[in-house]
């Protein structure tokens, strides 16, 4: 049994999601509490291994109550109404999310990736260390996990030089590394990821980071050199917005 504690201000949001997890018998729902200075002293005391934390609260925020733990020694799945920049930093840090209102199967999704998991507490820690970092830090800071083939790797964005697709695989370029990082998550999941972060499709195989383009060559398509020497094919389609993209540098 996981003990679980449910933190969110609005009472349908917790009575909702209480009658939901009484469907799931590994869940043991041990505390509900409506603010971040009840579920400080909360998760001291009963220590539970789930925690579903709503982010906006009032008297602060799910993230600042985050900063109080060290180590973090729990799991958490977020749920939040719709907020663009708090989930882009999430799902940055490979953590779980539920929108509100919740939905019983993607409840059911994230239960279950919880219950099959390794809880493993360094990572979990590293997790929450680059969402805190993503969200207090400057963008040129900001890192994303990235899973390969030893368990996560958390990568500063801006030394990513470019993607580069391999079927539903992905290779990862990083300036200073000559052997790229093999990532069992297809190019379509990056460049959604990432689309509001210097990065642009420029070729159904290859994602690229506009930051590391040195320099454009003119042609059908054309190719662009990246930081790293690498030469890159631009399609026909792709030309106009490639283009485009780097008149905003």
């Amino acid at each position: 049994m996981y003990k679980t504690i449910i933190v969110d201000d609005e009472k349908g949001c917790r009575d909702t999601l209480e009658n939901l997890l009484k469907e799931f018998p590994n869940i043991e729902i041990v505390a509900i509490v409506n603010s971040i200075a009840l579920a400080q002293e909360t998760i001291k005391n009963l220590q539970p291994h789930l925690v579903f934390l709503d982010i906006e609260m009032p008297g602060g925020t799910g993230f600042e109550l985050l900063e109080v733990f060290n180590p973090i020694n729990f799991d958490i799945i977020f749920t939040t109404a719709y907020d663009q920049y708090a989930i882009k930093a999430i799902k940055y840090s490979a953590l779980d999310y539920l929108l509100k209102p919740i939905d019983p199967t993607e409840l059911e999704e994230t239960i279950n990736r919880f219950s099959s998991k390794k809880h493993d507490q360094d990572l979990i820690n590293n997790q929450f260390k680059t969402l805190l970092n993503n969200i207090g830090g400057e963008t040129s800071h900001q890192k994303i996990a990235i899973p390969d083939g030893e368990g996560i790797s958390f990568v500063k964005i801006a030394d990513i030089t470019h993607f580069q697709s391999d079927g539903s695989y992905t290779y990862m370029h990083l300036i200073g590394n000559k052997k790229p990082t093999l990532i069992s998550k297809p190019i379509g999941d990056y460049q959604e990821m990432l689309e509001n972060e210097s990065f642009i499709r420029i070729h159904r195989s290859y994602l690229v980071n506009i930051q590391h383009v040195e320099k454009y060559i003119k042609g059908d398509g054309g190719y662009t050199i990246m930081s790293d020497g690498t030469k890159i094919e631009v399609s026909r389609r792709k030309k106009v917005d490639f283009i485009q993209a780097l008149s905003t540098l």
